[in-house]
Formats: structure tokens, sequence, C-alpha cells
């Protein structure tokens, strides 16, 4: 009898556990506010009274830090980061316990220490502004990244093609214009991050991405005059977010240009500064632990070539997720 009773509560508990558990993941997944990948560009509109914020999140996920909140098809969302892991995610507020925080009392973990290091770092200061300023080189490995600056011409497809592998991750720069222009090649991105093919960290690249040619770079790209910072950083969030996919808190500025001001809009918004260590098209090297830079929006076929290059020989340093580059 007794053995039967065992057999019996034993059978109890494992239903009661993969009843928890499977309660546990539908609630994960009912959390879960992300728009699905669109058949057509969505306008950032899609994206309501999205405001920065930082406050401090508990729920069944652990703990994690807000940084935005928006309404996405009339339900209260968070974009929430992982104040360890940097991984971003949008979900229901209303699955999570937050309340607002000082950056004083983040400021153990990685995520608030990244946001410090790279507003700190001042890659080549001139006079008026900075050159390639924030995160350039990262722990062990390498850390490749492509910028989509708005173009003329198709995203070159092929280039990308020959990253693919299981889950290669690839961080990518974009500008809100390239991808209201270029959405045919954003969707085409989405496939293959979905057949498995490559594992995208969305970089922000300002929407606009202003640049006037025969103008001097210090008084350029984000530096010219009438641009406003908090929207070229804003506003391309809200356009990706309406567009199926989460920002990480990486930026990028256009031209790797900016100056202390600029830096400053950043860490206000709790992001992190990317520069670059390796830009192939300019003979940059490429080291253990460098952030490389190519374009492969169609305008500088020359370092899409050296780093297939550079790869076929064995030259680069094998291939780490972005949010892994940040001390």
């Amino acid at each position: 009898m007794r053995g039967n009773e065992d057999i019996r509560l034993q059978g109890f508990v494992g239903a009661a556990l993969a009843l928890w558990m499977a309660c546990g993941a539908a609630a994960a997944a009912g959390c879960d506010a992300s728009l699905a990948p669109p058949t057509a560009l969505r306008s950032a509109e899609t994206v309501e009274d999205y405001q920065p914020v930082l406050r401090a999140c508990h729920g069944e996920g652990g703990a994690k830090v807000a940084i935005r909140e928006m309404r996405l098809g009339g339900d209260d969302a968070l974009l929430l980061a992982d104040p360890t892991t940097l991984a971003t995610r949008i979900e229901r507020k209303a699955c999570w316990t937050c309340a607002e925080v000082e950056e004083s009392a983040l400021s153990g973990t990685r995520l608030m220490r990244a946001v410090d290091r790279a507003a700190e770092a001042p890659g080549l200061t001139h006079r008026s502004f900075l050159a390639n300023a924030g995160l350039t080189r990262g722990a062990r490995g390498g850390f490749f990244t492509g910028d989509l600056c708005p173009s003329s011409k198709p995203m070159d497809r092929g280039f990308l093609a020959t990253l693919e592998g299981d889950a290669t991750p690839i961080g990518l720069s974009i500008s809100g214009l390239w991808l209201k222009h270029h959405f045919a090649d954003y969707r085409w991105l989405l496939d293959q991050q979905a057949g498995g093919k490559v594992a995208i960290t969305w970089i922000n690249h300002s929407y606009s991405h202003p640049y006037r040619k025969g103008v001097a770079e210090n008084a350029n790209f984000l530096l010219l005059p009438q641009v406003d910072a908090d929207f070229e950083i804003l506003e391309t969030e809200r356009l990706l977010i309406a567009n199926g996919q989460t920002p990480s808190q990486f930026f990028r500025f256009p031209g790797l240009v900016s100056s202390s001001p600029l830096m400053q809009a950043l860490r206000r918004h709790h992001l992190i500064a990317l520069g670059a260590d390796a830009w192939l098209a300019l003979n940059q090297k490429p080291r253990d632990g460098s952030v490389i830079v190519v374009h492969p929006n169609g305008n500088e076929e020359r370092g899409l070539k050296i780093y297939q290059r550079d790869a076929a020989a064995g030259l680069l340093p094998p291939l780490k997720p972005l949010d892994e580059a940040p001390e």
C-alpha cells in the first residue's frame, strides 16, 4: 500500500510541477508586449506616449531596469534592460512591480557601469568635437557591427549572407530613415534572424543621420544646427519597436562624431555610446576584443571585401554578442 501511495504522491507532485511550469511559461508569454514582425512598414506613431524612465522592476522574470515606458495596442508597456546581461525586452507593465530609482542605487550593476564608462571614454578630443568616443573594445573575441546609414543603394544581402551560421552574432546600427526607405531589406533581415541564421543586436544610429557634404566634421552630423538629439535617439527606438524589434542599449553616433553635450544626452537616456576599434575600410586591423565596423548599406564595398578576405584567412577573432563587450 505504501508503495502505491508513494507512486500516487510522485505522480501528483510531477503533475503539479508540470502545471506550475506551464502556467509560468504562459505568464511569461502573456507578458511579452513586442509586436509581431510586419508585412508592411508601420509608422512610429504605432508606439504611443513613449517616454524615458528609470525604474527598478521585479516580477517573475527577476529583477530588471525599465528605461522606457509606452503604450502598444492600448496596453501600457516597458522597455526593460537586464542589469547584468544588458539584454533588453518589451513587456506589459502589468507584469511588473516597479519603483522610481536614482542612478546611484544602480551604480553597482553592470548596466550602470557600462553607461558610465562609455560616457567617460573620450575618443579623440578635438577643440569642438569628439571622434570615436565611447566603447571601442570589449572583452575577448570580436564584436562585428554593420552600419545602415541612409542610402540610395540596396543593402548588400550577399555579404550579410556570408556571415550566416548558427545564430551568428551581429550588431546592426540602424538609422530610422534607412528603415523607412529599405523596408524590404529590413524584412529580409528579420527572416534571416527568424531562421536562426543570425542573432541581431539592434544599435541605434540616430533617426535622420544628418550629413552635409563639404561641411567640416566639427559642425556636421549631429552637430549640425537645429538637430534635436532627443528626437534622433528616441524616434529610432519607436520606429524599431513599431516594426517588431527591440532596441538594445547601444547607440553609435553618425560618422563617429559627437560632443560632450551629445555624450551626456546618451547618458541621460541610459544608453551606451559605441565607437569602433577597427573600421575596416580605413585599414584598421582587428585585434582580440575589437569592435569591428563595416557598412553593408551599399556605400562601402571596400570594407566588406576586407572582412571577407580576413575571415577566409582566419585573421579575425571569433565573433561574440555585442552585449558581452562591456566589462
